[in-house]
């Protein structure tokens, strides 16, 4: 029966190679100018935009190509989006670059180490699909409490652990990580736990959208037409109310 159930999970999981593909489609269907995930070009405004203020400082850890930086550069006052990887950082730059965005600012920091800013700096920091990237969290999470303004705001997404498919994939033996490079992924509890021992308030908590295998067939999809991944997605969307445990992840707020 585990052999049945590896080779079953191990086919739904070459699935997620569409994710990678659907990338270089938004490039090559003219969606794009450069490669971005579809789900980057459906809105302007992402769940955490209603926080951000005009006349905010925002710090974006683990910016990535710089997709949530150039968004919250149209909002906000200034926003510094900080990276480790150069080649990620460097489609960020062309990025604001072609869209005139003047703004936003981009760094190269290894998120291991202490950060490079002084106390109290920012009003917010967006921690999105970052903290399970990291081996010292604890860390990470007492430096945001220490660049962050005493009324700033963190804002952070992290995958949940606990969905059907996830432990479908570890009951058939395999790991059941969304991405090879995370050094954790986190329940409800655990993450809720993780944010109170370090004195973080939960201000918000909703629920991403349904978690299921056939997630990188939806994102090829958002590559061809962005009017049916949008269905998709909030189909997915109102999933994960009707049964948060099977919510892909978490999307949370929290002031020091």
């Amino acid at each position: 029966m585990k052999i049945i159930k590896k080779a079953i999970v191990t086919l739904l999981k070459q699935l997620d190679l569409g994710s990678a593909i659907a990338v270089r489609l938004t490039k090559y269907t003219g969606k794009s100018k450069t490669f971005v995930h579809p789900k980057h070009l459906l809105s302007p405004n992402p769940w955490f935009m209603k926080f951000i203020e005009r006349s905010d400082i925002v710090l974006d850890l683990g910016c990535g190509y710089g997709q949530n930086s150039l968004k919250i550069a149209g909002k906000a006052k200034k926003v510094l989006g900080v990276d480790f990887d150069f080649n990620l950082l460097k489609l960020a730059i062309i990025s604001a670059n072609q869209k005139k965005i003047r703004n936003a600012k981009f760094e190269n920091l290894d998120l291991e180490q202490k950060l490079s800013f002084e106390d109290k700096l920012f009003d917010k920091i967006i921690l999105l699909d970052v903290l399970e990237h990291i081996k010292k969290r604890d860390r990470l999470l007492n430096e945001t409490k220490r660049v962050l303004k005493p009324k700033g705001l963190a804002i952070i997404g992290v995958p949940n652990s606990k969905t059907s498919w996830k432990k479908f994939q570890r009951s058939a033996g395999l790991c059941s990580f969304s991405d090879p490079d995370h050094k954790i992924e986190f329940s409800e509890h655990s993450i809720k736990k993780l944010l109170s021992d370090h004195n973080l308030k939960i201000v918000h908590f909703e629920y991403d959208a349904y978690d299921t295998p056939l997630r990188g067939l939806f994102d090829i999809i958002g590559a061809v037409s962005l009017i049916l991944y949008k269905m998709t997605l909030n189909w997915r969307l109102r999933l994960a109310r009707n049964y948060p445990n099977e919510a892909s992840g978490f999307r949370i707020v929290v002031s020091k």
